[in-house]
């Protein structure tokens, strides 16, 4: 593990359109960092865009998944930090200085900062939220990988109530997270967003979670 290292993991599928962008946003931070692109066996040209972008590139053998892809991550990754990031989403300006610096001030296991939608379709505008918002983890949190050997990985079997479960386990195990009004990400909102074409799949997860966390509490 390398000291002061960011490592930002971002798991792939398809994302040639967006993907250049969002490299583009990490290259221009300014505190030591590596970036591993986790591709789930891409017809189009994400792989080679990262790879000639200087990323370290690892792909599936088969699908696996966006959660699978954050795990492949952390198994890999030689930083202090983690940080990850959706494959069309892209870091503001000073994003992981901002990040560590709440980090270590807070003297925290883990800051959730804040994340700000944009689009440039006209049709897409009304998905987007108004005000920043935070709420999920995708490029607006930062992670000591000392908290992964606490909690264990992302749960593989939940397609989108990832971060629920995983932040609930922080919860039980006492790793302390930051709250922080720092803006450090934006949302790029789409057609093809992961969350408007899995809401099936989102449903499934969090009504697995209610009724795990209403065992565990009928077992106490």
């Amino acid at each position: 593990m390398i000291k002061g290292l960011v490592s930002v993991v971002i798991p792939t599928y398809n994302g040639e359109q967006f993907i250049k962008d969002c490299l583009l946003s990490i290259s221009k931070q300014k505190v030591p960092h590596e970036v591993i692109v986790i591709d789930d066996i891409s017809t189009d040209k994400t792989a080679e865009i990262a790879k000639e972008m200087g990323a370290k590139v690892l792909i599936n053998e088969v699908h696996k998944g966006q959660v699978a892809g954050k795990n492949t991550g952390i198994q890999n990754m030689e930083g202090e930090y983690f940080v990850t990031i959706d494959q069309d989403d892209r870091f503001k300006d000073d994003a992981l200085l901002n990040l560590v610096n709440e980090l270590e001030t807070n003297n925290a296991d883990i800051v959730m900062a804040k994340l700000e939608d944009f689009t440039n379709k006209e049709e897409d505008k009304e998905y987007c939220h108004q005000e920043p918002f935070r709420g999920i983890l995708t490029g607006a949190a930062i992670f000591k990988k000392s908290v992964f050997d606490v909690i264990g990985y992302f749960d593989e079997s939940i397609i989108t109530g990832d971060v629920i479960d995983l932040v609930d386990r922080c919860n039980k195990n006492g790793v302390k997270i930051y709250k922080s009004d720092v803006i450090t990400c934006e949302r790029r909102i789409h057609n093809a967003n992961f969350g408007r074409t899995n809401q099936k799949d989102e449903y499934k997860d969090y009504a697995k979670l209610l009724r795990k966390q209403f065992l565990e509490k009928m077992k106490k």
